[in-house]
């Protein structure tokens, strides 16, 4: 196994909350199989594994609880056959290459349950296609599409429709090389801004 140490805290703070429980990890990049043990020593018995990898020799570290699929990460119609189940924690710690990471993304994250995570490893350069790519993403979760604001209604003083990001994701967090994206616990369909107090000062409104 070989991970980038910064990367523990990051998976302590966002992955403890699967820990003891039942749920379904895909691991993209299965490589000598360090990583497959590692996550089932730390998330325990309950967690079913599914590897990917584009090597076929990986299927040897397939075995009850751990299953392995060979394939391409970098094309879209092997995830559109894949076999999965609903996922509730993706790690693509595959090619390392932009496009590769793209394209699982794009695959994946419509298959990831509410209040799941997406994890993209080994992001590492400057000017990083795919780390571009997330900018974007994190940009238009600051969307205000068809905002509307009705100063006569006494609870809402803004709201805006949710965009296709803002409806399913909570969160996009940045560490050094890695990204890390929480799916919300529930459907958002819109964003509120809740007006209250009992008095409100004329340059105000």
């Amino acid at each position: 196994m070989w991970k980038w140490l910064q990367y523990f805290d990051a998976y302590e703070r966002h992955l403890a909350k699967f820990r003891g429980r039942q749920f379904t990890l895909l691991e993209i990049g299965v490589y000598s199989g360090g990583s497959l043990d590692m996550w089932r020593e730390y998330f325990g018995p309950r967690c079913s594994i599914i590897g990917v990898d584009i090597e076929p020799s990986c299927r040897v570290y397939e075995r009850p609880g751990v299953r392995i699929l060979i394939g391409d990460q970098a094309d879209p119609a092997f995830w559109a056959a894949a076999d999965l189940p609903p996922l509730d924690l993706v790690i693509d710690d595959g090619g390392h290459e932009p496009e590769m990471q793209r394209v699982t993304l794009e695959a994946l994250l419509p298959r990831i349950r509410p209040g799941g995570v997406y994890v993209c490893e080994d992001i590492h350069r400057r000017g990083d296609l795919f780390g571009a790519f997330v900018h974007g993403l994190s940009d238009s979760m600051n969307a205000m599409d068809e905002a509307r604001v009705d100063p006569t209604d006494p609870e809402r003083r803004y709201v805006c429709r949710a965009t296709g990001l803002q409806a399913i994701a909570s969160s996009i967090h940045l560490y050094p090389f890695l990204v890390l994206i929480e799916l919300a616990e529930y459907p958002v369909a819109e964003l509120v801004a809740l007006k209250r107090g009992t008095q409100w000062q004329p340059f105000l409104h």
